[in-house]
């Protein structure tokens, strides 16, 4: 059989775990009378390299997928975490002691720590199975019927080292990862009848790029502004700008003269990722293609996003909404967000987002998927807009504050209030970034950063359920970076907690 067909097989295996299953908890599949169960942890970031360099620090982004840890805190639960390099320490203390009603000695003993001490370019997945002394020591550790692995993102690498382990993936099948694409998501949109941009369908070079934006003018001559994404890029990182006020066309569109003003002005567009040229940009869109969409202007304008997720069996679930928090020339790339997305709009991004879960379920799709949306205001109208402008088919910037809040307060979101409640039904909200950055965190060790939290009092209080809990601690040193997550009981408390938690730092870090 071929990889695909085994790979096939095995997903059988991962449907199996929920059957006669009505709830589901993530990454927990329950079997019959709650049988024990490994978990393969490989959070390698599988894109392509020149698009993750874009990222600051992103060699330890694979630790963005730490909270994983705290489902040790089901005393049945086994887990091997692989890196690339080995994880301090102190960075692992630090997410077992935060397990509720387990001793941090016992949840250890259940979990492995592999790493390929490689530190290039290549992604994690790609390492590991480069070793085949390493894949045996994971299959000699696993009990295979009782086993299976997750990642950030799924590619015919993962699904290679899943078929080599003999364990099923919890995600998507590689070979529907068109629908996670930014063509794939524009034709779904259309597909469903989900509200998005006017655009074009995928283009494989710059002269489909400039005969797509020509024929955009001619059929929308009120379009000021237009957005080019390469087809599959991170984080908003493969986004550009382009300002149609000075190339208006003076005759027709398709007129040979102005189809060359329009390459040029190529050349001028806004990148979002820093030291971006055209030259750069270029070649990555021959390389990958890309679209081009119309860009949404509003006096009023917010970036909400829902998250969902297909069970094996076919079941679609809401799990989040969020406000994203962007920064950029123009706003187009991610750095945080906000649990939960506004109530003016919240019921209608948990329908949309059902709406496109269902389209996906019916494809094959299986796993983590989000949607990202502009939202403007029409002030005749009283009345927000929604706008989607993509689908991810993976775990994202989202992903990992909700999961940390809600393996840690054992709590469930709510589809009626779209609100999130823990066990002790208290609501909860939080802010998360991944791009705290600041020049005097450089230097500063895992330890050092664990010292603060201890004495300034930083850390998250199980008692009431809120605080702070920090993530990408490995990039300080080096990069001066860090992740949190704030967590309150109010969004103002949420706010107050994240505001404190910074000044704190910057005045620590001094």
């Amino acid at each position: 059989m071929s990889i695909a067909q085994q790979f096939h097989h095995l997903q059988t295996r991962l449907q199996e775990c929920w059957e006669g299953t009505e709830t589901f908890v993530p990454e927990l599949p329950k079997g019959p009378g709650g049988i024990e169960r490994d978990i393969v942890v490989v959070p390698s970031l599988s894109f392509p390299q020149p698009e993750l360099a874009k990222i600051t620090g992103y060699t330890h982004y694979e630790e963005r997928q730490l909270y994983t840890l705290i489902q040790l805190r089901n005393p049945r639960t086994r887990m091997i975490y692989i890196t690339s390099q080995p994880l301090h320490p102190s960075i692992i203390d630090y997410y077992l002691d935060l397990l509720p009603g387990v001793p941090s000695s016992h949840a250890r003993d259940r979990l492995l720590l592999l790493a390929t001490y490689d530190r290039s370019d290549k992604p994690l997945t790609a390492k590991i199975l480069e070793r085949p002394r390493l894949v045996k020591r994971i299959r000699q550790a696993l009990r295979p019927n009782q086993a299976y692995m997750v990642c950030f993102n799924s590619t015919p690498l993962e699904r290679e080292l899943a078929v080599t382990l003999g364990i099923p993936l919890y995600s998507t099948d590689p070979d529907l990862l068109y629908w996670g694409t930014k063509a794939g998501s524009r034709e779904l949109f259309a597909a469903a009848g989900i509200p998005h941009p006017v655009g074009s369908g995928f283009l494989a070079t710059v002269s489909e790029l400039v005969q797509a934006i020509a024929h955009l003018q001619a059929k929308y001559p009120h379009l000021h502004r237009l957005v080019v994404k390469l087809n599959e890029a991170f984080s908003g990182e493969g986004n550009a700008l382009l300002d149609l006020t000075q190339v208006h066309p003076t005759t027709s569109p398709t007129d040979p003269a102005h189809l060359q003003r329009l390459e040029n002005s190529l050349a001028d567009m806004r990148f979002q990722a820093p030291n971006e040229t055209w030259d750069s940009y270029r070649q990555r869109f021959i390389t990958l293609g890309g679209i081009v969409e119309a860009f949404i202007d509003g006096s009023q304008k917010r970036s909400p996003s829902v998250q969902g997720r297909i069970t094996p069996d076919g079941r679609v679930e809401i799990i989040s909404t969020h406000e994203q928090l962007l920064n950029a020339p123009e706003g187009q790339i991610f750095i945080g967000c906000e649990f939960p997305a506004h109530a003016d709009y919240r019921h209608q991004l948990q329908d949309l987002g059902r709406t496109a879960g269902t389209y996906l379920a019916q494809q094959g799709v299986i796993g983590y998927y989000g949607l990202d949306f502009v939202a403007t205001f029409d002030a005749d109208q009283q009345a927000w807009e929604l706008a989607a402008i993509e689908i991810n088919l993976r775990k994202g910037g989202t992903t990992h504050p909700f999961m940390t809040l809600q393996f840690l307060t054992d709590g469930h979101y709510e589809l009626e209030s779209g609100l999130f409640y823990s066990k002790h039904r208290r609501p909860k909200f939080y802010i998360a970034s991944d791009n705290l950055c600041q020049p005097q965190y450089r230097g500063l060790l895992p330890n050092d950063l664990l010292d603060m939290i201890a004495r300034y009092h930083l850390h998250f209080d199980s008692s009431t359920e809120t605080g702070t809990v920090f993530h990408l601690m490995g990039a300080l040193s080096e990069f001066g970076k860090l992740g949190l997550v704030s967590i309150g009981n109010t969004p103002e408390e949420a706010q107050a907690i994240y505001t404190q938690t910074i000044g704190v730092l910057d005045a620590a870090a001094l």
